[in-house]
């Protein structure tokens, strides 16, 4: 990423455009209000975005080789550059072409040859704009994690034995998230994921245990047969809970995380688990990486039937279960990134 020792805090715009005359002009027109970045393609757009984000983008809709239609495509397909504001330039007024265009995720159309000081006021507009639906995005997303964090309270609150357990696993999951993507492993998927989503929805892979009575949650000895099946209902419970509110939201994104966190953290990796004994990959990825989060905090965490495992037990129980209860692909990262786990779970204890 550049460093930029002057103008820091001005505001990022990228013109592409293939005809350099239009990128002089444009430059010209913006340069005293925006740190203006000229590219003469498509390709060189993305390139630099790999390093610089951009505020805007003014994009072209004729260049060769990858046009402005098929770039904008490209652009909202990457979870990390969707939410960047594009406005195409062009030299043709069509109407077909420009509902094309706003179909795409275009936010609006300059007609070439523009008018500098018509360019940087619509400009102006559309960054002052964007800047507002953020603020109110943030705002929303205060309260969503706020009501998130209240629900698992409240699930967390009903078995006294697993004080900050939410809070653990959200972490370690976070450290496995870092370590499969250092290590190139499921990127592919990985990269698709909103991890602003992800974590705060796997606080939701219990919700299910708001359904199993009090007397089996918090029995002070070890569960009999029966009272075990009523336990691992919690996972198909949570799933319907999930899988009801799915029904009345229209952005679910969220909400597939949790429903993934929630019905598969118990499924094994050979297919012994509950509740649909998944085998392998069949099992979400979220499941695969909640389930080692999960045992590991169940391992190292007291029970009324017994005592806390030290850390090194803990790690050697996963390890052991590596091509049986876990992905081995997934232990490999928690091996790499285990005694982050501990230190990490003796700061959240210590704030509980």
């Amino acid at each position: 990423m550049p460093h930029f020792s002057e103008n820091s805090m001005m505001k990022i715009v990228f013109v592409v455009d293939d005809v350099e005359t239009n990128r002089a002009s444009a430059k010209l027109a913006l340069a005293d209000t925006y740190r203006t970045f000229t590219l003469p393609s498509a390709e060189k757009m993305f390139s630099l975005a790999e390093k610089v984000r951009p505020d805007l983008i003014l994009l072209d809709i004729d260049m060769p080789e990858m046009d402005g239609f098929e770039a904008i495509q490209l652009l909202k397909s990457n979870p990390k550059l969707r939410s960047i504001p594009v406005v195409f330039l062009t030299a043709k007024n069509d109407a077909v072409m420009e509902i094309r265009g706003f179909e795409l995720g275009a936010l609006d159309f300059i007609s070439k040859p523009f008018s500098p000081p018509v360019l940087l006021k619509r400009i102006e507009m559309h960054i002052e704009a964007d800047k507002m639906m953020k603020n109110a995005q943030r705002s929303v997303q205060r309260i969503h994690n706020a009501t998130i964090n209240a629900i698992a309270d409240v699930v967390e609150s009903r078995n006294n034995i697993s004080g900050g357990h939410v809070t653990r696993t959200q972490v370690y999951i976070k450290l496995l998230l870092n370590e499969l993507i250092r290590t190139g492993v499921y990127t592919e998927e990985i990269s698709q994921w909103d991890r602003r989503l992800l974590l705060p929805s796997a606080q939701l892979h219990d919700v299910g245990k708001i359904t199993i009575s009090d007397s089996v949650l918090n029995k002070p000895d070890k569960l009999n047969e029966d009272e075990f099946e009523s336990v691992k209902r919690h996972c198909r419970e949570g799933e319907r809970i999930i899988e009801r509110i799915i029904e009345q939201t229209e952005d679910d994104s969220f909400l597939l995380h949790a429903k993934n966190f929630a019905s598969s953290h118990h499924e094994k990796w050979d297919g012994t688990g509950y509740p649909r004994k998944l085998v392998g990959e069949e099992i979400p990825l979220e499941g695969r990486i909640m389930a080692i989060a999960d045992v590991y905090d169940a391992l190292i965490t007291d029970r009324p039937y017994r005592k806390a495992l030290s850390h090194d037990e803990a790690v050697q129980i996963i390890e052991e279960g590596s091509g049986t209860h876990f992905d081995p692909r997934i232990v490999e990262a928690f091996l790499g990134v285990a005694k982050d786990f501990w230190l990490q779970s003796l700061s959240v204890k210590n704030q509980v």
